[in-house]
């Protein structure tokens, strides 16, 4: 069992994750909009008061924040880190607004604006195929071992030698693509296809349900189906073949965490489960533990989801700015600067929002509230 990492560990192995996540997907805007020739004046690593900063021979300034939660770069024509227009860029000189952010085409702002969710998605796509490269692919063909008894699968009548061919109509090629989908879904009824003695086989089958707590004592509800794989072995891969098996897990990755949110949303899983930045240093320092594979692998999975939340169609946010592109394209004119204002105020209001409830589930999962009830008790 993983024990308690020290709050320095956790500290450093938290900026170790995010400080890289950050300053790749800032650097993506930064080199896309370089090649469409607006000007960077400042590139941030954090938010708050700086703690360093210079400034290089494009008169960008460089700087790294007391907060590592997240980061910005300011280009020429913004008002402020969120990339707001400022509405005196007209009044620049031909050769400023030459080379400001508003003054571009539509395509090249929404390029830029979308850089940076991109270069996460290829950053976690190359630690993964990296690491797949580094320790072998994981080759596990999807017939069943063994089942175990009264378990769901022997209840739904699974046997050794079944071949699990999809499951809600989902082809498993592995047999690590099974655990994804049935974990989330304890106790639902799936349609699987199984192949058997040559034949394919519809069945409906409800995982069981296996009930785990972590070191703060949350419970947590995860299907489970019952059935062990035969041997599972790791295949050498070549360096093209990177791309390739790094894009297939970040799919993998991408897909499960879309199906946890989807639950969420829907109401079958609770939004407690929920977890942000303390929960992420905490899981940080955990990972930290567990060796360089384990914490590349994690710090890929931030990656994914950083690069899911910012295309989130909230403004503030990159897939915020990407609507108004997307708006401006069809109607052939920007977005009023009325509705712009009023459009960043409800953005930042729902972005506090959502950091308030991730916090309150963190400290919950921390024990916090239940050790202040036995004090005021």
């Amino acid at each position: 069992m993983i024990q308690n990492p020290g709050f320095l560990l956790t500290v450093l192995a938290f900026v170790a994750v995010i400080g890289p996540l950050v300053f790749v997907h800032e650097l993506g805007h930064y080199l896309v909009g370089r090649w469409c020739g607006v000007k960077a004046e400042a590139f941030s690593i954090g938010f708050g008061p700086e703690v360093a900063a210079w400034v290089d021979r494009r008169s960008t300034r460089w700087r790294i924040g007391a907060l590592p939660l997240g980061g910005y770069v300011r280009f020429k024509g913004d008002m402020n880190m969120a990339s707001q227009t400022d509405p005196r860029w007209l009044e620049m000189s031909a050769r400023d607004r030459a080379e400001s952010f508003p003054s571009k085409s539509v395509w090249q702002r929404a390029a830029i604006v979308a850089a940076g969710p991109v270069v996460n998605f290829l950053f976690a796509i190359l630690l993964l195929g990296g690491l797949a490269y580094w320790k072998g692919d994981v080759v596990s063909v999807p017939v069943i071992e063994a089942v175990a008894p009264a378990s769901a699968a022997a209840k739904a009548g699974l046997r050794p030698g079944d071949r699990i061919v999809s499951i809600m109509e989902r082809p498993i090629e592995r047999f690590t693509d099974i655990a994804p989908i049935v974990s989330l879904r304890p106790e639902e009824v799936l349609p699987y296809v199984i192949e058997r003695g040559g034949q394919r086989i519809e069945m409906s089958i409800a995982a069981g349900t296996r009930i785990e707590k972590d070191r703060f004592g949350n419970i947590y509800r995860l299907g489970q189906l019952g059935i062990m794989s035969g041997k599972i072995e790791l295949r050498p891969i070549s360096l093209w073949e990177i791309p390739v098996v790094g894009t297939r897990r970040t799919k993998e990755i991408f897909v499960s965490a879309m199906d946890g949110l989807g639950q969420i949303v829907t109401g079958r899983r609770s939004v407690s489960e929920l977890g942000g930045p303390l929960k992420i240093a905490d899981i940080s320092g955990q990972a930290a533990m567990m060796g360089l594979a384990g914490f590349l692998t994690f710090m890929a999975l931030i990656s994914i989801n950083l690069g899911f939340i910012n295309l989130l169609p909230i403004p503030m946010l990159d897939g915020g700015h990407l609507l108004f592109y997307g708006i401006e394209a069809i109607q052939r004119r920007p977005v009023s600067m009325q509705v712009q204002e009023w459009a960043y105020r409800s953005g930042l209001a729902v972005l506090l929002a959502m950091m308030i409830l991730v916090t309150v589930n963190d400290l919950s999962s921390f024990g916090l509230w239940q050790r202040l009830s036995g004090l005021i008790g």
